[in-house]
């Protein structure tokens, strides 16, 4: 019971760690070590042995760390506009765009 304990609160500390990553390399690592974590206690519980453990790992790190890069949020070009609503253009015509995470 302690074993699963210990377990329990590493992946819930890496879970809280992942949830602050932004960029895509950020989320894949996050998503990494979720995912390694949780195919190594899935494929303890299946297999029972090392052997199972460490391919559970290596099979949940590239999945965690695949989806993590794919769900990460990108960023969007926007239009820069005045008070009235009017959009806003650099001296050589070119409309001012700044840019933000996508909504």
């Amino acid at each position: 019971m302690t074993r699963f304990l210990v377990t329990a609160a590493a992946l819930s500390f890496v879970a809280l760690a992942a949830t602050a990553c932004n960029t895509p390399q950020e989320r894949a690592v996050g998503g990494g070590a979720v995912g390694a974590v949780g195919g190594a206690l899935v494929g303890q519980a299946i297999g029972g042995n090392t052997g199972a453990t460490v391919a559970g790992a290596v099979i949940g790190g590239l999945a965690g760390a695949m989806i993590g890069a794919g769900t990460a949020p990108g960023e969007c070009r926007y239009h820069q506009y005045d008070n009235r609503g009017r959009p806003m253009y650099d001296r050589y015509g070119k409309p001012v765009t700044y840019l933000a995470p996508c909504q």
